[in-house]
C-alpha cells in the first residue's frame, strides 16, 4: 500500500511540474526564424512573449519587463540560440560556423548584442560572461506602430542578410554576412 502512495505522490508531483513548464511556454511560444543568403543559412530558436499592456524596455524603477543595462535572454523561457550554417561577419564581427546562444543589454539608444558557447541553458540564467565569444552594439529604431509579439525575422538587400527584432516600439537589425 505504501508502495501505491510514494508512486501516486511521484506521479502527481511530475505531472504538477509538466504542467507547469508546458503552460509557461504557451504563454511564450516556443519558434524559429530562420533566413538565407546564397548558400548562407542561419536560423534562431527563441520564445515569443506578448507585451500585455506591460512596459517592456525602461529603467527598473519604472517597472519595465526588460530593464535598461540588465542581460535579456531575447525573450522568454529557454536562452535564445542561433546557428550560422558557415563562418560569417556579424555587424562587423568575425563568427566561427556553428551554434551559440544570443543574448542582449538593452539601452534606449542601443543594444548589446554578445553571442556566448554556453548552449542548452533553461529559464532565466545569466550566461557565463567568459564564454562570450563577441560583443556588439545595435543602434535601436523606433517603429510606429506596437509589435505585441516579440519577433524575429530576416530580410536580405544585395549585399547582406538581417536579422530584425522587435517589440513593443523598439527594433534592432543586425547585418549578417559570408565570411
Amino acid at each position: 500500500m505504501l508502495k501505491k502512495v510514494i508512486i501516486g505522490l511521484v506521479v502527481a508531483i511530475v505531472a504538477y511540474f509538466a504542467y507547469g513548464v508546458l503552460t509557461t511556454r504557451s504563454h511564450s511560444p516556443l519558434t524559429t526564424a530562420e533566413g538565407s543568403s546564397g548558400d548562407l543559412t542561419v536560423s534562431v530558436d527563441y520564445c515569443q512573449p506578448y507585451k500585455k499592456d506591460r512596459l517592456i524596455f525602461g529603467e527598473e524603477s519604472e517597472e519595465a519587463l526588460v530593464p535598461y543595462g540588465k542581460y535579456w535572454r531575447l525573450g522568454a523561457n529557454d536562452a535564445t540560440e542561433i546557428t550560422f550554417s558557415q563562418d560569417v561577419n556579424f555587424a562587423g564581427e568575425s563568427v566561427a560556423a556553428g551554434r551559440y546562444r544570443m543574448y542582449a543589454v538593452p539601452y534606449k539608444s542601443k543594444w548589446e548584442i554578445s553571442l556566448n558557447s554556453q548552449l542548452g541553458e533553461f529559464g532565466y540564467f545569466e550566461p557565463d560572461y567568459a564564454l562570450d565569444v563577441l560583443k556588439v552594439n545595435i543602434p535601436t529604431r523606433i517603429n510606429p506602430n506596437t509589435i505585441e509579439q516579440f519577433t524575429m525575422t530576416f530580410d536580405t538587400d544585395s549585399t547582406s542578410l538581417y536579422l530584425n527584432m522587435g517589440w513593443d516600439t523598439t527594433m534592432i537589425r543586425i547585418p549578417i554576412a559570408k565570411e
